[in-house]
């Protein structure tokens, strides 16, 4: 072989293997985060040390009590109002809440001036879904449901419903 030949194999070889010792530094520092188990058909799963076994399930997201209870109260959007009920087929506003709170496994005083006495005050910039809003001084309550939007029992020959939380003049609201 002529000795130009010979160099340039030999660039050749020295540039491909600098390529691979770039692209093997540029990658160890991201396979463990890519790490997961390979499947190779006709072989099998290959277990990759760090990597979730094969077939692995997240954890259920963490629901509060909250939320529960505001889940719980949608599902009565419909149901009359009647002064004085607590469910579960009609409702007047603090038995709604009373109720919803129930199927979360919390316990919420019966009307909302004691509402109110409950629970920790929330500003209504931190509100989160589930908490206690309370309008007209002590007068009506609901459940802000996030996004803006309360759901609450009116008032008579309405039903429960879901309405926007400036729809009504804010007093305050509690955390339970």
């Amino acid at each position: 072989m002529s000795t130009t030949r010979l160099q340039k194999n030999n660039r050749i070889a020295r540039g491909l293997l600098l390529g691979a010792i770039t692209v093997g530094t540029v990658m160890l520092p991201v396979a463990p985060a890519m790490a997961q188990p390979l499947n190779i058909p006709g072989v099998g799963n290959i277990e990759i040390p760090g990597a979730p076994p094969v077939g692995s399930v997240a954890p259920p997201a963490v629901v509060s009590h909250g939320q529960r209870a505001v889940d719980a109260a949608q599902t009565k959007i419909g149901a009359p109002y009647v002064w004085g009920a607590t469910g579960p087929d009609s409702f007047d506003c603090s038995g709604l809440v009373q109720w919803a709170f129930r199927q979360a496994g919390v316990s919420v005083p019966r009307t909302t001036y004691d509402q109110i006495n409950g629970g920790s005050p929330v500003g209504k910039g931190d509100l989160q879904p589930g908490d206690v809003v309370l309008f007209y001084g002590t007068e009506h309550v609901g459940l802000y449901a996030g996004g803006g939007m309360v759901v609450h029992a009116p008032t008579t020959g309405q039903s429960v419903k879901r309405a926007p939380l400036d729809s009504m003049p804010f007093t305050a609201a509690r955390r339970y």
